[in-house]
């Protein structure tokens, strides 16, 4: 059975320049942007060519602005998607490379950090299949729900 990371949430204190920030600086398409209420505000933002998507807005999560550290993205180019950041103003580091790949780090207005890598040549982030493995968790009691389900409702309520 496959399991597949969905959606990633990320903390923000201002949901419009968070937006703005990873649509216009960083290049994400802007899926979704629906208010609820005046408590609930979803905003997902894919990557280009990404199956994982990332969510903001208010009442999304209760992770404090910022604290969203190092979540990974691959890339083909590297020094290319530097430049990228870079000619749309967002402050990246210097190429770091190692046997494991090579790297670009950057951070949003309120402080979470994302880390850019380029596979080394040969390598693939596509999971090879292989003989299915015994993962120690039994089926749920019953069926999980959407993350993103009756968004209508203040999420302590959920």
């Amino acid at each position: 059975m496959d399991w597949k990371i969905e959606l990633v949430a990320i903390p923000v204190t201002d949901v419009d320049r968070a937006k703005t920030f990873y649509v216009e600086q960083v290049g994400f398409n802007a899926d979704h942007d629906y208010r609820v209420s005046d408590e609930l505000r979803f905003v997902q933002l894919t990557p280009p060519g990404s199956a994982c998507s990332v969510v903001m807005g208010t009442g999304i999560t209760q992770m404090p602005p910022g604290s969203q550290k190092g979540v990974q993205v691959v890339v083909a180019d590297v020094e290319a998607a530097r430049q990228d950041l870079l000619a749309h103003g967002v402050q990246a580091s210097d190429v770091d490379v190692q046997p494991w790949g090579s790297f670009v780090t950057f951070s949003d207005p309120d402080g979470n950090t994302w880390a850019l890598q380029q596979l080394p040549r040969g390598r693939s982030h596509v999971p090879r299949p292989g003989p299915a493995r015994q993962s120690g968790f039994s089926a749920p009691a019953r069926p999980l729900r959407p993350a993103c389900a009756d968004l209508s409702r203040p999420a302590a309520e959920r």
